[in-house]
């Protein structure tokens, strides 16, 4: 029996649904690209850069922040709207419970402080925009400005308050403006640049590591603002070169069809799918005006 048409007056479509463009974005294949990019960013907080360092098992588990992030982003965006509210109900447990230190004054500081979930917030959605943009998905300014917008949604859900989040380019623009006195290359970036490039791995892994990894971790380090190169210090790929191979690599995984890439076990867009219909295949012809 063939799947019912994706009815939306009738089904839950979750936080944002088939019409918006997270629901399009979010299923491209730069956005993996993307991830890893806005971890940089992210790195140029002290205090959440700190955070990071202090608390999570990145050295040991090289892998798992990463996969958890990118559990947590797909499960938000085509999930269920109470699958949504209870895996960020999970990670606001988590954050409320950690604290770190500043390495500069030496105070100890929560975790889940507004400004810091509003940097990570930002740095992350920006750079989701951002890089599948100069991968190749196109949008209008006007579409560009509503995934902003619809993003708010996501960041309330960790409690944070609506009025107090961008929810435009320019927006956004003026907050990094705001921001760029607090940002600055540290010790603790260092080591997350580090561990981008060059992840721990078993003995028998470091060659592919350094053939496949490397450039790839390199490459959406290169995906990253002119500011925030300038901050990190590092010399990126050349402008054009850091383009044209990012948008050869989202090519390659758009020869895969969107209904083979998302057939993983317990992949929420797969179920979204299940749940609402065929009509609800990610597809630019869905993509709001």
């Amino acid at each position: 029996m063939p799947r019912p048409a994706f009815l939306p007056d009738k089904l839950d479509v979750g936080l944002f649904g088939p019409r918006s463009v997270t629901w399009q974005l979010h299923a491209d294949p730069a956005m993996w690209l993307a991830g890893i990019c806005s971890l940089y960013l992210q790195a140029l907080h002290p205090r959440a850069v700190a955070g990071v360092v202090q608390n999570s098992k990145f050295r040991t588990d090289p892998f798992g922040r990463l996969l958890h992030t990118a559990a947590y982003v797909v499960t938000v965006s085509y999930g269920t709207t109470a699958e949504a509210q209870r895996a960020a109900s999970r990670v606001c447990r988590v954050h409320g419970a950690l604290r770190g230190v500043d390495p500069e004054s030496g105070e100890e500081f929560r975790i889940d402080e507004p400004d810091l979930l509003r940097w990570v917030h930002c740095a992350e959605v920006y750079s989701f925009l951002t890089v599948v943009r100069r991968a190749g998905f196109q949008l209008t300014d006007a579409q560009a400005d509503r995934y902003l917008d619809e993003q708010r949604r996501s960041a309330a859900l960790l409690g944070l308050d609506l009025d107090a989040l961008p929810g435009s380019v320019s927006e956004y623009e003026d907050y990094f403006d705001r921001m760029r006195p607090v940002l600055r290359r540290t010790r603790d970036s260092d080591a997350i640049y580090d561990f981008l490039h060059r992840p721990p791995v078993p003995w028998w892994a470091r060659t592919p590591r350094t053939a496949f990894y490397l450039p790839l971790g390199h490459l959406a380090y290169s995906l990253l603002p002119d500011w925030a190169l300038e901050l990190h210090g590092r010399r990126p790929f050349p402008r054009a070169l850091a383009t044209g191979v990012l948008r050869t690599v989202r090519l390659a995984g758009l020869a895969v069809p969107v209904t083979m890439r998302i057939r993983l076990p317990n992949n929420p867009l797969a179920k979204a799918i299940d749940r609402l219909g065929t009509g609800a295949t990610p597809s630019r012809t869905l993509l709001p005006a």
